[in-house]
């Protein structure tokens, strides 16, 4: 339906002793990427927020192939599988060069300020 690719680089404070990325600093990237491909498409995510509704993660699975390092270019590549009433599901996907170093695919609900569910803004 839709693809989204960033190019980010590993900041420090990103990374372990080791100087590798620490494992929950994906998830930033992932919504860096879904940000980023809003913004791309003329959505504004802080927009969305202000008129009420909030995107917010109900399911994210995570694959871990290699790591990424200090300093190190990445692609996150975001695309969007599935768009419902109320959710859609998204597939990352972050490379250095040709090697892909972690897979995730998240689903994600619209809701109002109360938490209830409400309609995804038109992303069309």
């Amino acid at each position: 339906m839709l693809r989204h690719q960033l190019e980010l680089r590993v900041a420090y404070q990103e990374t372990d002793g080791q100087r590798r990325v620490h494992h929950a600093n994906y998830l930033n990237y992932f919504e860096r990427g879904r940000v980023e491909m809003l913004r791309s498409i003329g959505h504004d995510y802080k927009a969305i927020e202000d008129s009420g509704k909030m995107l917010v993660v109900t399911e994210m699975k995570v694959r871990y192939y290699a790591p990424a390092d200090f300093d190190d270019l990445l692609t996150v590549t975001t695309d969007v599988l599935e768009v419902r009433k109320v959710r859609m599901r998204h597939r990352y996907r972050i490379h250095r060069g040709d090697s892909l170093l972690v897979e995730a695919d998240s689903m994600i609900a619209c809701v109002d300020r109360r938490g209830k569910p409400a309609r995804l803004p038109d992303l069309g």
